[in-house]
């Protein structure tokens, strides 16, 4: 299986995801990041269960005029993925982990975030502590707040999150990746395009993190990281001046029209774009126009811009 999976994994490389690969060691573990180009630092977080290979279209299109840096988040794609024991999985951690690489790489200025799903209070965390480095921000089906009030947790959050037998479903049948590569998607994706968003989690041990993702996300003061995302929240109000471009997928039945709303109260200058086709996985179902829309919405929004209306 090891092998069956790596050979997959090296096909993905291979056709799409030529990128040189690299390398930064946090607490003895391999955090794997695609460093291309040079100039502003625009930094590509993914979310679960993805990881890095979604955004390869992006840092091809970017490359020649950005430093585009994408990282794979501990327990995701390429990097190492330690057990309980050596690693907290928590969103405290995982941002620590990309102020790491961000301080291992002398970037602290002139940055871009691009966030989805999880990349979204991943992000944030370390934007909320250092707003003066972030020009620019842009929003791919994700959340950087609570839970909306009202809004149901999916039942299939709730039952991998908060039911004994959601290691058995999410670790043991592997329901989340295969969901995720099945109704991720609302495109006529190629198969093997979606055998390389689940390649990395081929195994109860490589698919740690997919349920760790699910188990820490926050709906009440007593989770662990809730007190992490509610102080995001609170200090979103610091951003209203930075720009922000939203792409949001509507046909996403997690992050829904629900987060959406919850993006544009908060940010009603954002520029917004919907695609009414798109789901979850808006970059792939949005493909050259999202591709298109970031480009250009870094250009008008370059440092040092005025734009007069």
């Amino acid at each position: 299986m090891v092998g069956m999976v790596s050979s997959v994994i090296s096909a993905c490389i291979e056709q799409d995801y030529k990128f040189e690969p690299h390398y930064l060691t946090l607490n003895g573990f391999r955090y794997h990041y695609i460093d291309e180009g040079e100039g502003e630092p625009i930094i590509l977080l993914h979310g679960n269960p993805s990881w890095s290979f979604m955004y390869r279209n992006l840092i091809k299109e970017l490359r020649a005029e950005f430093r585009v840096i994408a990282p794979d988040h501990i327990g995701c794609g390429l990097s190492d993925k330690p057990d309980d024991a050596a690693y907290s999985y928590s969103l405290q951690r995982r941002s620590w982990d990309l102020e790491e690489l961000l301080d291992a790489l002398r970037i602290s200025s002139d940055i871009t975030l691009v966030m989805h799903d999880w990349g979204g209070p991943i992000g944030m965390a370390y934007a909320v502590r250092h707003v003066n480095r972030i020009i620019r921000l842009v929003v791919l089906n994700t959340a950087a707040f609570l839970w909306p009030s009202g809004k149901p947790l999916h039942w299939s959050l709730r039952v991998a999150r908060n039911r004994p037998f959601g290691a058995l479903l999410i670790r043991g049948l592997n329901l989340m990746v295969l969901g995720a590569a099945c109704l991720g998607f609302r495109s006529t994706l190629p198969w093997d395009i979606r055998r390389c968003y689940a390649a990395p989690y081929n195994s109860w041990r490589n698919r740690i993190s997919v349920l760790r993702f699910v188990q820490d996300i926050p709906l009440a003061p007593a989770d662990r990281s809730y007190s992490v995302l509610k102080n995001i929240e609170e200090n979103l109000f610091r951003f209203r001046q930075t720009p922000l471009l939203i792409c949001w997928g509507e046909k996403d039945f997690i992050f829904d029209a629900n987060f959406l709303h919850e993006w544009i109260a908060r940010f009603p200058a954002a520029e917004v774009h919907r695609f009414s086709q798109a789901g979850h996985y808006v970059l792939e179902d949005g493909a050259d126009s999202i591709v298109s829309v970031v480009r250009d919405f870094l250009h008008r929004h370059a440092k040092g811009t005025v734009l007069v209306d």
